[in-house]
């Protein structure tokens, strides 16, 4: 009796163990799900997604979505984009909305989208509700030299053509920046773009700045324009002062070689009076030697003495300051 009731405990519990494999590696609740649905999965299905390490889940719930949702969709498709790394319940959604939204949208693109990188859901969402895009304040000089500082809001929408190798929202603000930039610097006065600033939205959505990116352009709206600095003044003054820099080293680098010059001149002048002095100084060396060869007398040394003191006495006469002369008297006397 006993044998009995242990045999048919083992028994139970051999039952037990095989329905917990099954049920933990065979997804049963899930294909019960599926089969409610009416999708229709087969057992062998899920268990081959299990010994290809792909969780069943992942599968079968976004195909349930989107059967509801009435898009035609087979297993192997979102199977294969999720052994490739995809997002499957993103894609599945994107595709909902873009059905709800009667836009094109295929599920071989989405995929692609999704592989790319980008947010597939929103890029639907974001082309269906436009985006507001702000920019930075994008400073530029008019032709009369005053900056101005410009803010703007560009309204965008998303181009699912082209968002597999599209520019982002960087290459907008970008090329948005360069042409508010362009159209203030051809503007001969910065009052006529504070008249009228529209005309900064007109010229850049007419240079077609949406070429080769992600979205289409539908507004650009200048939100805000402030006065800055006197750009043109502050260069002239900036120009002034360094012309005046340099005029001033110039004049100094003239009044170092002035200088310079006349040093030379003061050495010049002194070595020309060493010379003289030099050269006096052999006078009366030679009328010493001339003396002793009688080539000169004592009578004519004496002569030319007389001369030279009275040369002196001359010198010293002129130099000296002139003295009053008496003047007339009245009555034509003389003092």
């Amino acid at each position: 009796m006993n044998a009995a009731w242990i045999g048919l405990a083992l028994i139970v519990l051999v039952i037990i163990a095989f329905f917990a494999v099954l049920f933990t590696f065979v997804p049963v609740m899930l294909w019960i799900s599926a089969w409610a649905a009416g999708v229709r999965v087969g057992i062998f299905t899920l268990v081959g997604m299990r010994l290809r390490r792909v969780i069943p889940s992942r599968i079968v719930n976004p195909l349930i979505k989107a059967t509801k949702a009435g898009l035609n969709l087979t297993t192997n498709q979102l199977e294969s984009h999720y052994l490739a790394g995809g997002n499957v319940d993103r894609v599945v959604n994107a595709l909902i909305a873009a059905e709800r939204a009667n836009i094109a949208l295929g599920f071989a693109r989405a995929a692609a989208i999704d592989l790319a990188g980008r947010d597939v859901l929103q890029a639907v969402q974001m082309s269906v509700n436009p985006r507001v895009i702000e920019t930075p304040i994008v400073s530029a000089v008019a032709k009369d030299g005053i900056e101005l500082k410009v803010k703007a809001r560009v309204t965008v929408r998303a181009n699912i053509d082209r968002l597999v190798g599209g520019a982002g929202e960087e290459t907008i603000l970008a090329r948005v920046g360069e042409g508010i930039v362009t159209t203030i610097g051809s503007a001969t006065s910065h009052k006529d773009v504070l008249e009228n600033p529209d005309k900064i939205s007109r010229t850049v959505l007419d240079k077609g700045l949406d070429a080769g990116t992600a979205f289409e352009i539908l507004s650009i709206d200048i939100a805000d324009v402030d006065i800055g600095k006197n750009v043109g003044a502050q260069l002239q003054t900036d120009q002034a002062e360094a012309d005046k820099q340099i005029a001033q080293a110039k004049a100094e680098e003239r009044r170092a070689m002035a200088v310079a010059r006349e040093q030379e001149m003061r050495a010049y002048v002194e070595e020309m009076r060493a010379k003289v002095v030099e050269a006096e100084s052999e006078v009366p060396r030679a009328m010493a030697e001339a003396l002793r060869e009688g080539k000169l007398g004592v009578m004519d040394y004496m002569q030319m003495q007389n001369i030279v003191a009275d040369t002196r006495m001359r010198e010293s006469i002129a130099k000296s300051p002139p003295r009053d002369l008496p003047g007339p008297l009245s009555g034509g006397e003389t003092k």
